[in-house]
C-alpha cells in the first residue's frame, strides 16, 4: 500500500499533523516510537495555549485521544515503531523501519523533535524536573523571586537567562570558557542588569537536594576549588541534538542535523518532504510553535498532493 502521507514522529507537532490530515481526507499513517515529546516528563506546562496549567503526560493523553478518535481507514497510527532511513523513489518515498519492514508514501512529514544534551553529573538525573530543567520558556514562572543558575554560555544559555530575569530574584550563569559564545549585544545588556551574575572559567560539578535542588556546586578552573551556589533552579542550556538521523542522507541540513525548512510552508530541500517542530532549523522551539508548524505543513501538503 502506498499512503499519501507518512508522518514520522508523535510528539505535538506528529499529533496535529495527523488530526488535520485526517479533516482533509488524507490517507495518512502516523509511525512514531512513543507517543510523548519532550515536554512528557514537565510535571507542570503553562504555556500551552488553552490550559492554564497541565501536566507533560496529560497533555500528551489528550493530543492522542484527539488524533485516536480519528483513527480510520483514512488515517492508521503505527505505535512503538522507530523509523531508520528514508529514501526517494520513482513513485515517492521508500521508509524502512527498526525491524526492517518498508512503507511508501507520496509524501513525508517529519516531526521527530529533538533531545537536550544532558547534563551528566552525580545528581543531574535524580533532580531532573524538581528543580533541574531544560526549558526556561516552559518552567521559568514556577521559580519567581527565586534564586538560579543557567548552564551554558552560548546564545541558548543568554536568550534562557534573559527570560529569566523577568522572573527570579537572582540570575546567575555558569560558562566553562573566559568568553560567551553568544552575541555581544545580548551579553551586554544582561552583564548591565543587578539580577544577573556570569560565573565564568567554571564547570558543574553536582547537583545537590532534598525533594527538590537546593544547591550546584561548581568547579572554578582557575583555581580548581569547588563552590557550592545555593539556587533553587537549574536551566540547562549545553546543546540541542535533533532526531533527523531517519533523512541525514535525504535532505539538508543545518550542522546540528536540523532539517533546512521554508518558514512559509514547512518544506525541505528534496520535492515531497516537509518537517515541523523542533527537528527543524526553526528559531524558536515551543509545543504551541511544533504544532502550528505541522498544521502549516498539512494545508501545504493538501494543496501539493491536488496538483501532484
Amino acid at each position: 500500500m502506498t499512503y499519501d502521507l507518512i508522518i514520522v514522529g508523535g510528539g505535538p507537532a506528529g499529533a496535529a499533523a495527523g488530526v488535520y490530515a485526517a479533516r482533509k481526507k488524507i490517507k495518512t499513517l502516523i509511525i512514531t516510537a512513543d507517543k510523548s515529546g519532550q515536554s512528557v516528563v514537565s510535571p507542570e506546562i503553562q504555556n500551552w495555549i488553552g490550559e492554564i496549567k497541565i501536566g507533560g503526560e496529560e497533555l500528551s493523553k489528550k493530543l492522542w485521544q484527539h488524533v485516536e478518535a480519528y483513527a480510520s481507514d483514512i488515517l492508521t497510527i503505527k505505535p512503538s515503531t522507530k523509523v531508520i532511513k528514508t529514501e526517494k523513489t520513482e513513485a515517492g518515498f521508500l521508509l524502512t523501519t527498526e525491524s526492517g519492514e518498508t512503507l511508501e508514501a507520496k509524501s513525508v512529514l517529519i516531526t521527530t523533535g529533538g533531545r537536550r544534551r544532558r547534563l551528566e553529573v552525580p545528581g543531574a538525573a535524580e533532580f531532573d524536573q524538581k528543580g533541574l530543567t531544560y526549558c526556561a520558556s516552559c518552567d521559568g514562572p514556577m521559580f519567581t523571586d527565586k534564586d538560579v543558575v543557567v548552564i551554558g554560555g552560548g546564545n541558548a544559555g543568554l536568550e534562557s537567562a534573559a527570560q529569566l530575569l523577568a522572573y527570579a530574584k537572582t540570575v546567575f550563569l555558569i560558562h566553562r570558557h573566559q568568553e560567551f559564545k553568544g552575541d555581544q549585544i545580548t551579553v551586554e545588556k544582561l552583564l548591565k542588569n543587578p539580577k544577573f551574575h556570569a560565573i565564568l572559567n567554571a564547570e558543574p560539578v553536582e547537583v545537590k537536594g532534598d525533594k527538590f535542588v537546593t544547591s550546584l556546586v561548581y568547579r572554578d578552573l582557575d583555581s580548581d576549588e569547588l563552590k557550592d551556589l545555593p539556587v533553587s533552579g537549574i536551566f540547562i542550556e549545553i546543546g540541542f541534538l535533533p532526531n533527523t538521523e531517519m533523512v541525514k542522507d535525504l535532505v539538508t541540513l543545518t550542522s546540528t542535523g536540523a532539517i533546512i525548512t521554508d518558514a512559509k510552508n514547512q518544506r525541505a530541500s528534496v520535492a515531497g518532504v516537509w518537517a515541523a517542530g523542533d527537528c527543524t532549523d526553526g528559531l524558536y522551539h515551543q509545543n504551541n510553535i511544533a504544532a502550528g508548524d505541522a498544521v502549516k505543513a498539512v494545508e501545504d501538503i493538501y494543496q501539493w498532493l491536488h496538483k501532484n
